[in-house]
């Protein structure tokens, strides 16, 4: 009964922020809407008996990343204006495209997902989904793709480095962009 009631007021709250991101004109109410949705679906994967997605969810994106999307949005403040003029084509064709979109899914999701209703689902290992599992996944069978990630990720960081010198240097010395490009 308790698992029931914390799934029905997790959708609600999941559906009504991520409604919320999408219809909100005001960036930082949308960005706050995002941290309620990343939350509520962690509730979500916590009652399907994923905690580490859950922890993952919370700690990465509701963390990391959105308190790095409130700071921008804080720092760069709404935009008085919009950047292109309003084009009316797209106020019909856009209404359109999402019920076509909608009947897409709803096909999908009768068409396949009824059948599995009544079903006991399937037969997964103890610790299936655990975060001692994971790790050793990650240290085991998915090391490669794992450290070519890492690697990935840390040449991005070098790269943004990179260029946030570069943006500075230029603010600097406008003839900065010149030795820059001939390795000096």
């Amino acid at each position: 009964m308790t698992y029931d009631i914390v799934f029905v007021v997790a959708s609600v709250v999941a559906i009504a922020a991520a409604l919320m991101v999408v219809l909100s004109g005001n960036p930082f109410i949308s960005s706050l809407s995002l941290i309620a949705n990343l939350i509520a679906l962690a509730i979500l994967f916590l009652l399907l008996s994923a905690e580490f997605v859950a922890a993952a969810q919370v700690i990465v994106y509701a963390g990391a990343v959105m308190v790095l999307y409130v700071f921008v949005v804080a720092y760069v403040g709404g935009l008085e204006e919009t950047l292109t003029e309003p084009n009316p084509a797209l106020r019909v064709l856009a209404p359109l495209f999402a019920l076509a979109l909608l009947i897409e899914l709803s096909v999908a999701i009768v068409g396949s997902g009824l059948k599995a209703i009544d079903s006991q689902g399937p037969d997964v290992a103890a610790g299936f989904g655990s975060p001692a599992r994971i790790g050793e996944l990650f240290l085991t069978k998915f090391l490669i793709p794992f450290e070519v990630v890492s690697l990935l990720l840390l040449v991005a960081a070098i790269g943004a480095v990179v260029l946030a010198r570069r943006d500075e240097q230029q603010a600097d010395d406008p003839q900065a962009d010149r030795r820059v490009a001939g390795g000096m």
